[in-house]
């Protein structure tokens, strides 16, 4: 699986993002392998100018840099499948990161595939948990192809940020990084994510400064936003009353959440390696989604359903952080999740303010909550006396019990 200095790879297809690590490792791998290397980079709205690092690939000796917009097809076919399933890591971490890498890496396989590429390669770390996610997907689609991690060859010696900018000087490698940049950040259209410096002691406060796609929550607004998002089986199809495609409507709530603070998160995590690691998150148009989602269901989904699905999603968020998605139980969560869908079908309105994304209505065609039936007055559905026996019924093992441990009724 793993290349070694005897295997002769002749080709390489790098996932590159432009940042420094894959900068410099785009000339190590000519360097240390001796072969040509084809840069692929996935646009899903991070924010990059696709065309400057296509540029910059190219001057740091790629002998192509492939480019693909990525956007929709990162929300339609895994992040709105997440959503659908409620997943969410350690009850906070909403998977920004997690769940774009079998995206890129898919697509990593592909290109090498049409390339005639005999290896690929990342920059992730042997601490993290990317390098698992890239690897477990490359082993999936195309298990033939060999794969090189610069951070876990030995000939790897670029152990911090100052040997990495010294190495891509020497190299003539263009880059813009200073070495006194104080975090590692990661972003796409689901969240940005933000680690090291300071935040690597959990006792220290986010600084105001760091939030770059929301506001500090003392700096949003006073007063109170509201949004109404419509699901049609689960998945986001229209805001404020106006049908729009996924990427126009998430950028456009990302733009309002992050206005009023909303979806900021400040998490001690467990990576899949036995880590703890600290990170703060940004994930605005991701957490109204997710809430109004979940509101959605709490009037379409019956009760067995609903906490059954609560299980399914512990699950399935911890198999998208370990990087299990090309799998055949993911298939079959989400083919579960798909059948709950059927009539999560209404409208959420959500009310923003100060960080907060709070229920303010709800109506689905389908909904399981009956007025009359949930009111304290007579109906003729539910009659009160049935109760009753109910209750003698439910608790009837409990009352054996008491009786047999002498417990007589007075």
């Amino acid at each position: 699986m793993y290349a070694t200095p005897k295997d002769k790879i002749k080709k390489v297809v790098l996932a590159y993002s432009g940042g420094l690590d894959t900068s410099v490792i785009l000339p190590w791998l000519k360097e240390n392998f001796g072969c040509e290397v084809i840069a692929f980079a996935a646009d899903i709205g991070q924010g990059d100018d696709m065309a400057a690092v296509k540029a910059k690939a190219l001057k740091s000796g790629a002998s192509k840099c492939i480019v693909k917009d990525l956007r929709k097809e990162f929300l339609e076919e895994f992040a709105f499948k997440m959503l659908k399933a409620g997943a969410i890591y350690e009850g906070k971490y909403l998977l920004g990161t997690s769940i774009a890498r079998p995206l890129i890496a898919k697509h990593q396989v592909l290109v090498a595939e049409a390339e005639g590429a005999d290896a690929v390669s990342h920059g992730a770390t042997g601490k993290g948990n990317d390098q698992v996610r890239f690897e477990l997907t490359y082993m999936a689609l195309n298990p033939k192809l060999k794969v090189i991690a610069p951070w876990k060859d030995e000939r790897w010696t670029l152990t911090s940020r100052e040997d990495a900018i010294d190495y891509a000087e020497k190299h003539g490698v263009p880059v813009s990084q200073s070495k006194k940049k104080i975090y590692s950040e990661d972003g796409n259209l689901w969240h940005l994510s933000h680690e090291g410096g300071d935040l690597e002691s959990p006792w220290n406060e986010p600084k105001s400064d760091l939030y770059k796609i929301s506001s500090p929550v003392e700096k949003a607004p006073d007063k109170a936003a509201y949004v109404e998002v419509r699901f049609e089986q689960g998945i986001p199809v229209a805001l404020n009353g106006k049908r729009m495609d996924c990427v126009a409507l998430l950028t456009k709530l990302n733009e309002i959440g992050g206005v009023h603070a909303v979806g900021q998160v400040n998490l001690v995590e467990n990576r899949l390696v036995g880590i703890k690691s600290r990170g703060v998150y940004e994930t605005p148009g991701a957490t109204i989604l997710f809430e109004a989602h979940k509101l959605i269901e709490t009037i379409t989904l019956d009760r067995e359903t609903a906490h059954y699905k609560e299980q399914v999603a512990l699950k399935y968020a911890e198999m998208v952080y370990y990087g299990q998605w090309f799998t055949p139980l993911r298939e079959a969560l989400d083919a579960f999740v798909d059948v709950t869908q059927q009539n999560v079908t209404g409208v959420a309105r959500m009310k923003l303010y100060k960080g907060n994304c709070v229920p303010a209505g709800v109506k689905a065609p389908k909904s399981l909550y009956l007025q009359d039936m949930a009111s304290f007055s007579a109906d003729p559905i539910y009659d009160q006396l049935d109760a009753k026996g109910f209750i003698k019924l439910f608790g009837l093992p409990m009352k054996v019990k008491a009786l047999v441990e002498g417990k007589r009724p007075k």
